[in-house]
């Protein structure tokens, strides 16, 4: 992948800044002997947000700045008079990014919107100056607080693609190919396995004027969910779809135990993908005619509408876009 653009994968390093000291000042004019306390209040330090930005479709402007660290807020002053609050650090991230805890593991926050922030480090509090300790007994306190220390933390942001439907199969199952006949994406189209190595998204236009948008994942392998292959660092990017697409050519020695694999390795990669509504496309079929498509129905999986298409001839191809529109329709309508 060295070259990539796509970068779905980054370790960074934040530290938030550190909370400006009060400070311990007795106020001084002309004609006053004896002014009171008057050192005002630290700064609070700058705080890390981690934020939506719909622009971005990847992380690799992360890849090179993976030290992140706020400003520290100034130490307060006379006159009762606070210091300078610490500039906060906008980390601008993909819709579909999700921060996780190195050491725990543990997911932190996630980002789904435009717009959207989420704290990842809060920025330490200013200490309080010496006119808050004044009493009755101590009329001249020498002491303020110190600022708090920021926080510092290593994060793994990972992205999973935000995208209506999802190709799922093998390599070289003419999942680019159909992306590239129903949007104006070009992913890179080759007859050997693994030609697309990063994600690709298209929009689809449907009837009405309505659009979804599709996701290209690389192609997935048997024993892709314990690490084969190179499926399976994508196999994330399908958690986020709303639907997926089954892909299998219809010169496939056995449709259905095709089928079967592929289900498998989501089911072991995780279950709830398979709550997901599916769509079977049987693609390659341009050399087809309607009494071999009629032969080859029965052998098909259980369970699942199936449609033969081909992206190069178009056949069936407004029928696929139609199914998949009303799915999506139907998945919103019970979400």
């Amino acid at each position: 992948m060295s070259g990539s653009n796509f970068v779905d994968y980054v370790k960074i390093f934040a530290r938030s800044g550190a909370g400006g000291a009060g400070s311990s000042h007795f106020r001084r004019e002309k004609f006053v002997a004896f002014g009171g306390p008057d050192g005002g209040d630290g700064g609070r330090g700058g705080n890390i947000i981690l934020r939506g930005n719909h622009h971005y479709w990847t992380l690799i402007h992360l890849k090179f700045q993976r030290h992140i660290f706020a400003e520290s807020g100034a130490s307060g002053f006379g006159s009762r008079s606070s210091g300078k609050a610490g500039a906060d650090i906008y980390i601008d991230v993909p819709l579909g990014t999700i921060a996780r805890d190195v050491e725990t593991g543990e997911i932190v926050c996630e980002v789904t919107k435009d717009g959207e922030e989420q704290m990842l480090l809060q920025g330490g509090r200013g200490g309080l100056g010496n006119w808050h300790f004044k009493t009755a007994t101590n009329q001249a306190p020498r002491y303020s607080q110190p600022g708090e220390p920021g926080q510092e933390r290593a994060f793994v942001l990972e992205l999973k693609l935000l995208a209506d439907v999802g190709l799922v199969g093998f390599p070289n199952a003419g999942k680019s190919t159909l992306l590239s006949a129903v949007s104006a994406a070009k992913p890179k189209i080759a007859d050997y396995a693994f030609t697309t190595l990063e994600p690709n998204l298209g929009i689809v236009e449907v009837r009405d004027h309505h659009s979804f948008v599709m996701a290209d994942i690389p192609g997935i392998i048997e024993g892709a969910h314990e690490g084969k292959g190179i499926g399976t660092r994508f196999l994330r990017h399908i958690e986020r779809n709303s639907i997926l697409l089954f892909m299998i050519p219809a010169d496939s020695v056995d449709i259905r135990r095709e089928y079967e694999i592929l289900l498998g390795e989501l089911r072991q990669y995780n279950p709830e993908m398979l709550d997901k509504g599916r769509l079977l496309a049987i693609t390659k079929c341009d050399m087809l005619d309607a009494e071999l498509i009629d032969q080859m129905r029965p052998g098909l999986p259980e369970g699942i509408d199936a449609t033969f298409i081909s992206s190069v001839s178009g056949l069936a191809i407004t029928e696929l876009k139609d199914k998949l529109w009303s799915l999506l329709e139907r998945e919103n309508e019970q979400s």
